[in-house]
């Protein structure tokens, strides 16, 4: 079973959301929206991967905050 929780944030906290998020653990995937609903990016979390692919994941991230001044953070967490 899972739920979703959603943050509304702008463009400048968007890395530092995604970090405190993935930090908190407990999640399976974290999808980032624009204001209209399009997803930008979607990022698959698992403990095996979170060392390896986490830094070129938070630069993508941060190259999406710089394209609008809102997103939306739908965070998918496992129970």
């Amino acid at each position: 079973m899972s739920t979703n929780t959603s943050f509304k944030v702008k463009g400048e906290d968007l890395v530092k959301k995604i970090k405190e998020i993935i930090h908190e653990g407990n999640v399976n995937r974290i999808i980032i929206k624009n204001d209209e609903g399009r997803t930008y990016l979607e990022i698959p979390v698992t403990i095996g991967v979170i060392g390896t692919i986490i830094m070129p994941v938070l630069a993508a991230v941060g190259a999406l905050a710089a394209l609008a001044a809102n997103f939306t953070i739908e965070v998918v967490r496992k129970e």
